[in-house]
């Protein structure tokens, strides 16, 4: 009873769930709820813990960014590969009579659902064309502005 920094008791409310959480912690580390609730509670009183939170959420934003930056050039790889190909389609498709275009109809149905299953293949194994395009290609026109 000569200490002379006396401990100031406090009584809490918690969630059952949080209370077992406490209580399974400090089992596994062999220590006092007390121990491990006052550690908790001056770590999330620290001036530097925002800083933490600071730090975790900018490595996250940056993780963030770089999956944007990622897909942005892979929607825009696709766009201008759909564009050079609607474009050579339309340069070198000439129009069809009509008792031939029945039939390219028919065989259009046919092509579709080839394409459709080699689609399909492609995308299950790769490699996609996402990987075959160089990473560190800086095309002076492409879709990135």
């Amino acid at each position: 009873m000569t200490s002379s920094r006396k401990k100031t008791k406090i009584s809490v409310y918690l969630d059952p769930e949080v209370m077992q959480m406490l209580a399974e912690f400090a089992a596994r580390r062999d220590r006092s709820q007390s121990m491990v609730a006052e550690a908790a509670i001056a770590s999330f009183l620290s001036p530097d813990d925002a800083e933490r939170r600071d730090a975790v959420l900018a490595r996250r934003l940056d993780q963030v960014d770089r999956r944007i930056t990622r897909l942005e050039r892979d929607v825009g790889i696709s766009v201008e590969s759909l564009a050079v190909f609607i474009r050579f389609w339309l340069a070198t498709t000439p129009a069809l009579p009509e008792p031939a275009a029945k039939a390219a109809r028919a065989k259009a149905g046919e092509r579709y659902e080839a394409f459709i299953s080699a689609l399909g293949r492609r995308l299950a194994q790769g490699p996609k064309l996402r990987q075959e395009v160089s990473e560190d290609v800086d095309g002076g026109g492409a879709a990135g502005g």
